[in-house]
């Protein structure tokens, strides 16, 4: 059966080798992967809708992110985006999407933003004054304006941030990964980011938006549904409403906590087992 979901990922599952260096690695060359990342993950996202990964720190949030950005490989499975296939076909997959990781810039340190903006867009066929219309669109729109002439290597992390959700904006992805968006701006920055997200870009309908969180205001404003993953599974998915029913706790914290096992136990005496 062909599906029309914007995402698809499919048995997903992604080992990494155990991190070995000097005598250990001549020692043990051929020593089997040990650490999971992803253990067999499957959701779709349909077009048009937003969906959150919640999870600790380690849960694979954003190795399952940087799987469908086809920055990585998975060790099986299959991850598609708007009908391309993330391993057989990367190219297609990137034109289709925007990715931002807060940890991972990227840009050219001693060129201004302009011009990193100027470059990222020539490779999604952005170039000319379609760019420049959309370059100074976006420094509005992320009060950027200031800083197109500064080079890169001058930004407060803050201003790093912004320029780089400007980027994975600027060719108008049809899906948008989003990996901890507002980590880095102030409690102003973050919530015009947020307004921004879902007047300009989520209530038109025609992009669609993962992205993973610790922020469960910023969850439970932006997402359709949630995808909760603990130790490289998912536990559940769904909408809030679904997940407190489930689970039987009115807010999404408790709720998180329930479906991972570290909700405290009615004696008071820590978290559950």
């Amino acid at each position: 059966m062909v599906s029309d979901a914007a995402i698809i990922v499919e048995s997903l599952l992604k080992s990494f080798p155990p991190a070995r260096s000097g005598w250990r690695a001549l020692l043990q060359p051929f020593e089997k992967p040990s650490v999971l990342a992803l253990a067999g993950i499957s959701f779709e996202v349909r077009p048009g809708e937003a969906m959150a990964l919640l999870g600790a720190n380690g849960a694979g949030k954003s190795t399952l992110l940087r799987i469908l950005a086809t920055l990585i490989l998975p060790t099986k499975g299959r991850a598609q985006i708007a009908g391309h296939d993330a391993v057989r076909d990367p190219r297609a997959v990137r034109r289709q999407l925007g990715y931002h990781a807060g940890s991972d810039v990227g840009f050219y340190a001693r060129l201004t933003c302009r011009e990193n903006l100027r470059f990222f867009g020539s490779l999604n066929q952005l170039s000319g004054a379609p760019a420049a219309q959309r370059i100074e669109q976006l420094a509005e729109q992320f009060h950027l304006e200031e800083a197109l002439e500064r080079q890169v290597r001058t930004l407060s992390s803050g201003t790093m941030q912004r320029l780089s959700l400007a980027r994975a904006l600027l060719h108008q992805p049809r899906v948008l990964l989003l990996d901890e968006p507002t980590r880095s701006l102030d409690a102003i920055g973050a919530a015009e980011f947020r307004r921004f997200l879902k007047s300009e870009i989520l209530r038109r309908g025609e992009t669609t938006l993962l992205f993973a969180s610790h922020a469960l205001s910023e969850i439970e404003l932006l997402a359709d549904r949630i995808a909760v993953i603990d130790a490289g599974r998912l536990l559940a998915c769904g909408t809030l409403t679904e997940l407190k029913q489930r689970t039987g706790e009115a807010s999404l914290e408790d709720a998180f906590l329930r479906l991972t096992g570290r909700a405290p136990d009615l004696a008071g005496n820590g978290a559950a087992e």
